[in-house]
């Protein structure tokens, strides 16, 4: 894993500093990159495709292996990094999502202290691991954290696919774990790459649940119906296991959750079928221990991150009023997916997949892993849809991609387990052989160059946003972040450059993503901190607006139960000084409704304050003696 580790991470370095070297065209106004992406991506697939080919004849092994390494962490390389290749910003850029994403990592790229990504003084709530490495690769390469979320999204991605592949090599043949890790990677682009820090754990996902099933699933003994215990065997599976899941932990609290109820209801299938077996409870005793074994691992990895805000929670803080993260129930999750019914190649891989699951249930212990993740996918829907009714969701939407990946990796077996009963049926005939290899490697093809299609949106988003040097990558005029720099010489100026040192006020929160100020206030409810109590203080900002002097303003701001403001960030508007904030309206979709608080202008002429304008922007300071 190591040396894997190493090799991915090169071949992305590498990739990505030779893509930068060009001048390329902005994406959304030609298609060059689409073009050089779509041959990069075939000579990525030859050469996987020549790692099978090694594998299966046991040729040159570990070179194969190496060789298989270096192209599907360049697959990856090349289908994300030569799209983005003429703009700095990630896909999606920096707006919604991306925005709380890209302010994390700039927190964590300042310092290497667990901190929540907007508000000060409160430890993290939304799991720093991907994060903090993130924020550490930065400060070391010295880089700004918006700018090395694209490079360190693009080399994490690589890794966890590479990562994945030698994972499933110790569960399968090699060549058959070549396959199938090339497939479940080009899912992940496709449908999870967006959200990079959750997708590095869908590539995982598959080959862990394998590996879970592994430690649980008692072993028939050969010649007998009796199930061995293996009290000897099998614990380097829990431990794989169970460090999986608090790295999940510390990833993305909902994968966590998915893949801990999977492995829940592995261990009592296992249970119930060594029940069976031998007619005692007493055989599913080491599978209670090995169940037991596995949640303590995950839970010691998990305080790595999670200990800082569990300890705060026990010491007294409060989240009443603002858990409102699982708020949102857009269409897709209101009913169950059924990618296997879509017309696509991704659909008809998804239908071989369940075909296959079902009709190797009974004897195939892959199918039965990546089976009782599938129901537990569905399980989970169910569930997220029935608690709408109480007023909350289980975001059973984001678990599409591991749906499509668990899928994806059971059509993947399917293809080669029927590929070789047809080539059986056929009395081996080569022409028939050299026709399935031809449709199976088309197939990739054609789903491999649309990847850049299915994300064009994205793309799109990456080039028209503002990036933090204040430029748009597709040449045309900036937005308003293009005073940004501006807006932040003149904090600095007014309140020193320690900027993790002040907190700010401001609507314009991408501006947080860019430099790392505190903020008072986060972009929604919906991405801020528990213990913040967001309710709290957006009610606060609408009584400011409401004072009429400045001394009532100070007052107001002395006595707050949160650090005050040290500046506020406005935008100019007819009647005052504007800031627009937003409040969660769950069950409504959209789930967030925007209004606009207006301060008036005179409540700031004061000898205490200092106004500055820049741009769009009205910039307030308060005297360090007010």
């Amino acid at each position: 894993m190591l040396a894997a580790v190493v090799v991915a991470a090169l071949v992305a370095a590498i990739g990505l500093f030779a893509f930068a070297q060009v001048q390329w065209p902005a994406f959304n106004s030609s298609n060059v990159t689409q073009a050089v992406t779509t041959v990069l991506q075939f000579v990525a697939l030859a050469v996987l495709g020549l790692s099978v080919f090694l594998l299966r004849r046991h040729r040159w092994v570990w070179g194969a292996r190496v060789l298989s390494w270096a192209a599907l962490s360049g697959f990856v390389t090349v289908t994300l990094g030569m799209p983005l290749a003429a703009t700095r910003l990630y896909l999606h850029g920096i707006s919604v999502d991306q925005e709380f994403r890209t302010t994390f990592l700039s927190r964590l790229t300042d310092s290497a202290a667990l901190r929540d990504m907007t508000y000060a003084d409160v430890p993290p709530f939304y799991p720093a691991g991907w994060f903090w490495i993130g924020g550490r690769v930065a400060n070391v390469l010295g880089m700004d954290g918006w700018e090395a979320f694209k490079p360190y999204a693009i080399g994490s991605l690589a890794v966890a696919a590479v990562l994945a592949l030698v994972l499933w090599s110790e569960l399968v043949r090699s060549d058959l774990a070549v396959l199938v890790a090339t497939a479940t990677t080009a899912i992940v682009l496709a449908y999870g790459s967006p959200e990079p820090y959750g997708a590095v754990i869908a590539l995982l996902i598959a080959p862990a649940l394998v590996l879970a099933w592994g430690a649980l699933m008692p072993v028939r003994g050969s010649g007998s119906g009796a199930y061995r215990k293996h009290a000897r065997q099998g614990w380097g599976a829990v431990l794989g296991t169970g460090l999986f899941l608090g790295v999940a932990a510390t990833f993305y609290t909902l994968y966590l959750g998915l893949a801990a109820f999977a492995v829940t209801v592995m261990a009592v299938a296992a249970a119930v079928l060594s029940r069976r077996a031998t007619g005692s409870w007493r055989a599913a005793v080491p599978v209670l221990v090995r169940f037991v074994a596995i949640a303590v691992i995950a839970m010691l990895v998990a305080l790595i991150v999670w200990a800082p805000f569990l300890l705060e929670v026990a010491s007294g803080g409060s989240t009443a009023g603002s858990g409102t993260a699982t708020h949102y129930l857009p269409d897709a999750g209101a009913r169950l997916p059924l990618p296997m019914f879509h017309l696509s190649l991704v659909g008809l891989l998804c239908l071989l997949g369940s075909v296959w699951l079902i009709g190797r249930a009974a004897s195939s212990r892959r199918a039965q892993a990546l089976g009782l993740g599938v129901v537990a996918v569905y399980v989970w829907f169910l569930a997220s849809m029935a608690v709408t009714a109480v007023g909350n969701t289980l975001l059973a939407f984001r678990l599409e991609v591991i749906l499509l990946v668990l899928l994806g990796a059971a059509g993947a077996f399917a293809f080669v387990d029927f590929s070789r009963w047809i080539s059986l049926a056929t009395s081996d005939n080569p022409r028939v052989r050299r026709v399935l290899v031809a449709v199976g490697a088309l197939g990739a093809v054609a789903f491999a160059q649309n990847i850049p299609q299915v994300l064009a949106n994205e793309i799109t988003v990456a080039y028209t946003d503002t990036d933090g040097d204040g430029q748009r990558a597709d040449q045309r005029p900036a937005g308003a972040a293009s005073y940004y720099a501006e807006v932040d010489e003149i904090l600095t100026a007014r309140l020193g450059p320690e900027r993790d040192e002040h907190v700010v006020l401001t609507a314009d929160t991408a501006f947080l993503a860019y430099y790392p100020y505190f903020g008072f206030q986060g972009l929604t409810s919906h991405y801020a901190n528990p213990l913040a109590d967001f309710p709290g203080r957006a009610a606060a900002i609408e009584e400011w607006a409401a004072l009429e002097s400045a001394d009532e303003l100070l007052a107001a701001w002395d006595s707050l139960q949160w650090r005050a403001p040290d500046a506020v960030v406005f935008r100019q508007g007819a009647e005052g000084y504007t800031l627009r904030l937003a409040e969660d309206v769950y069950p409504n979709d959209p789930n967030v409704r925007r209004y606009t608080v207006t301060f008036p202008k005179d409540l700031f002429d004061d000898p205490r304050f200092t106004v500055t304008e820049a741009g769009p922007f009205v910039v307030v300071t308060r005297d360090a003696g007010a």
